[in-house]
């Protein structure tokens, strides 16, 4: 299975937060499931770690670390990805979560989200 993790999932994941669901945690951890982070989530950790609203032991240097060593695969954005995004309705505001859901439906992956207004778009989610 092919997974694309939202930004909130990654972290959770990473920080061993009790709002990722085990099955969640479960999907992450199987081997043969390959686990998907956009690059716009390490933008957007990034921006919120400098300014203070998230914190990661060793930064975002460690965060990318642990992508790599948790065998995830990073999602790159190409023109692709941009031509979805000026498509898609106007549900979500957030530029980063219409970025994951452009890159979803473009790469024809399911989402693992949480987020309300993520769900109300024509793609396949995991939680």
């Amino acid at each position: 299975m092919d997974i694309l993790l939202d930004t909130h999932a990654v972290w959770w994941f990473f920080v061993d937060d009790e709002r990722l669901p085990k099955s969640a945690t479960e999907i992450i951890c199987k081997p043969e499931n390959k686990k998907y982070v956009s690059i716009v989530s390490l933008w957007e950790v990034a921006i919120k770690m400098s300014i203070g609203k998230l914190h990661f032991d060793g930064g975002i240097e460690r965060f990318i670390e642990a992508i790599e060593e948790n065998s995830f695969l990073l999602l790159e954005v190409d023109p692709e990805h941009i031509k979805a995004v000026s498509n898609l309705p106007l549900i979500h505001r957030d530029p980063f979560d219409r970025m994951l859901v452009a890159q979803a439906m473009i790469e024809n992956i399911s989402i693992m989200t949480i987020d309300t207004n993520i769900l109300k778009y024509d793609i396949t989610s995991i939680w």
